[in-house]
């Protein structure tokens, strides 16, 4: 069945006009398939090719045999002639000049490779394998090879391929349009993979548009080079079925999960200061994290970003693992390698905003096509970046495909969705005016919650052991609850809440803490509110903030006790874990995209401790269910002491079903306590399973000499009288 939008490739035509000719050379045909290629008419056929440079052509079949010898009608390489053929089907082309010959295979005699199913699902907004379909793709049409070329671009009036194998002539591969969809498609024949390419698009009102990138681009050039790249398809013989299974088969919220948040440019580099690739990468940071106890990655974006101090947040090619790590395959290398030794990898995510750089997304065919035309709901005022138009199909179908393109085609464990909040909220960082309500006259972007609940409800139900989860800092009610209980369907929520209140509160000297007590008791009122990860992530540590070992209050002995009091009280608080890199060896100054974590800091004890801490806690709180198989749940949290603000003095117990419980206590005092009594649920001996002031870590070696004894006293009430080192947290397991 012929596909009726593939105007004029093999209908019958005229001769080829000085009109046509003209337009043609002037790349302003409106459909170069009508009049360029094979053609019938009366029962023969003919052929017209546009090739510069070439003096003389003649026609032949793709086996070579010769089938016509074509007239030059234009010393600008337009040539025409009868062929001596009895159907349609691809030809090629002999071309000579005084420099020699070669061959040209004709792209106007193929048919379109996109069919009406394809229309169809497209014009639904349904299609779920956009990224097989859009972009380039290697491809063998009718034996021959070469790559497929589609791009969305309905408002354009024409939209060409240029590249390295056209020498970046517009005029050379006009694409065809197919009208319902307003998607443009051509088979180039011998364009190998490895090849730079754009497009070139005349806009709605005549005028040509700057090169743009490929929204669908699965590799992108270097920068500050901005084409993209043709690429094979990615064939990675993967060896992660257990792995799979198991996050497939397994409740995420009842399983340790403890994410290293990894800036993968600038964890570390070569001597010479260069970028290690993801192989490298790969031989480094996998056994880093196994030996550290983590169970995942989370990548700041590693898709194609052109500016570096945009950490990837300011995306050109969603779609394009950066060029910055080597080729495409480097990273399911990596993933394959990390999901052997059963570590996940999480990526960060940005479907809320876009740059406004010229080869992007913004404007993209001559209209607001990607974004909102209205500036008050298509530009972020904060991060100068376009704000996705989440009321169009397209735009819907192109984001949620590539969120389900990563999972697929990369094996990646999650999605962390970055700036959430900037997308649930219409006057988000606006002021009264500068924002359109909703249709019922709100502040909220319902267009962006069907996508979020969308998005939500494929990827789970297409990848069932796929994390996803919400950066978002307001009260939004239900982000990290199913879609059918009125959610957003989040697997997990990042607690800002938590983050900002206790960092606060270790900032201020021991003497003023208990006049701030709630800072860190008051997170327990929402804690089981959503599934929730507690994020030390990248955004504090940068901008002026300092480290997290910066803002610790006191001297530098003060300064280490405090974090390793407070790493020690996260670990033992409910929800899942995150760390940002070269935090878990406490490095002194602020993280730079631009160079590599100081390691020469691990050769100082201090610091060498701190690491040994993040490692123990990583281990207890995986082997201990106690620590997190109720991190969402109410019923694995029960304080013991919430109210001794005088001594500032922390205490709770961590449970689960069937598992010994433990007892998390926390002295954010540098006051040694001796005799510090804790009601506890049961007497008997109670083992210390870690002291976050243990020589080993860099403290003063205080403790309980391993155990305390929970004794009940004559009114039945048990305690045991422990020993509080300063500035530290002890976790005690139930020994009986």
């Amino acid at each position: 069945m012929k596909d009726a939008q593939n105007k004029g490739a093999d209908a019958a035509s005229g001769p080829l006009t000085r009109s046509d000719i003209d337009a043609i050379l002037g790349a302003r045909h409106p459909d170069p398939f009508a009049v360029l290629g094979l053609h019938e008419s009366g029962g023969k056929y003919d052929t017209r090719c546009f090739i510069p440079g070439a003096l003389s052509v003649t026609a032949e079949t793709l086996a070579g045999k010769e089938i016509g010898v074509l007239e030059r009608l234009d010393p600008a390489g337009i040539f025409a002639g009868s062929v001596s053929v009895r159907k349609q089907q691809p030809i090629r082309y002999r071309a000579r000049n005084d420099g020699g010959e070669w061959i040209v295979v004709d792209p106007y005699s193929f048919g379109p490779v996109l069919g009406p199913m394809d229309d169809y699902y497209i014009r639904q907004g349904s299609h779920l394998r956009l990224f097989d379909r859009m972009g380039a793709h290697p491809l063998n049409l009718d034996g021959v090879d070469g790559f497929h070329f589609a791009v969305w671009a309905p408002n354009a009036q024409r939209v060409s391929v240029v590249g390295e194998f056209n020498s970046w002539d517009g005029r050379r591969h006009v694409m065809r349009l197919r009208r319902d969809t307003g998607i443009w498609e051509i088979f180039l024949p011998g364009v190998p993979a490895g090849s730079a390419y754009k497009y070139e698009i005349v806009g709605k009102n005549g005028d040509l548009l700057p090169l743009k990138a490929d929204p669908f681009a699965r590799r992108s050039e270097l920068r500050p080079q901005n084409a993209s790249v043709t690429a094979a398809e990615i064939e990675q013989e993967w060896q992660d079925e257990a792995h799979r299974a198991f996050w497939s088969s397994t409740d995420a919220r009842r399983q340790p999960i403890s994410i290293y948040e990894v800036h993968a440019t600038s964890w570390q580099r070569r001597t010479n200061g260069e970028m290690l690739t993801w192989d490298e990468l790969a031989e480094k940071l996998i056994p880093y994290c196994v030996d550290m106890g983590f169970t995942h990655i989370e990548f700041l974006p590693i898709t194609e970003y052109p500016f570096d101090p945009s950490w990837g947040y300011q995306t050109t090619g969603l779609y394009s693992p950066t060029a910055r790590l080597g080729e495409p395959e480097g990273l399911t290398r990596f993933v394959n390698g990390c999901h052997k030794v059963g570590i996940g990898v999480i990526l960060d995510w940005v479907p809320a905003h876009f740059p406004t750089d010229e080869h992007g997304l913004m404007w993209f065919d001559g209209t607001a096509l990607y974004e909102h035309e209205d500036p008050r709901q298509g530009f972020h005022p904060d991060w100068n970046t376009a704000i996705y138009n989440f009321g169009r199909m397209e735009v819907l179908a192109y984001l949620l495909n590539n969120a389900l393109y990563w999972a697929e085609k990369f094996h990646l464990d999650g999605l962390r969705v970055d700036a959430v909040a900037s997308m649930l909220y219409l006057d988000y960082s606006r002021k009264h005016g500068e924002w359109v309500p909703n249709e019922y006259g709100g502040n909220e972007n319902l267009e962006a919650v069907r996508f979020l609940q969308n998005m939500n409800a494929r990827v789970y139900g297409s990848h069932p052991g796929i994390l996803t989860i919400a950066e978002e800092s307001t009260s939004w009610p239900k982000v990290s609850h199913p879609v059918h209980e009125g959610g957003l369907g989040f697997g997990f929520k990042w607690n800002m809440g938590f983050m900002h209140d206790t960092l606060q509160y270790l900032s201020r000297e021991p003497v003023h803490r208990k006049f701030h007590h709630n800072d860190m008791t008051f997170g327990l009122l929402y804690a089981f509110s959503e599934n929730f990860v507690l994020p030390l992530s990248h955004d504090e540590v940068v901008h002026g903030k300092g480290s997290l070992i910066a803002k610790m209050a006191g001297d530098d002995w003060q300064k280490f006790a405090n974090l390793r009091a407070y790493y020690s009280f996260m670990w033992g608080y409910p929800g899942k874990k995150l760390l940002f890199m070269g935090q878990e060896f406490a490095q002194w100054q602020e993280w730079s995209e631009s160079k590599a974590l100081d390691w020469n800091l691990l050769e100082y004890p201090l610091h060498a401790g701190m690491r040994r801490l993040v490692r123990d806690l990583n281990g207890t709180y995986r082997r201990k269910p106690a620590l997190h198989a109720r991190d969402c749940e109410g019923e694995g949290f029960e304080w013991l002491i919430a109210d001794d603000r005088d001594n500032s003095v922390f205490a709770w117990l961590r449970k689960a079903p069937g598992e010994k419980m433990i007892a998390v206590i926390t002295n954010f005092t540098p006051v040694y306590r001796e005799n510090y009594s804790v009601p506890l649920p049961v007497e008997g001996r109670w083992k210390e399973i870690l002291n976050s002031d243990a020589e080993i870590y860099g403290g003063s070696g205080k403790g309980n000499g391993g155990a305390v004894q929970a004794i009940k006293d004559n009114k039945g009430t048990v305690s045991a009288a422990i020993t509080l080192p300063p500035l530290a947290t002890l976790m005690l397991e139930q020994d009986t």
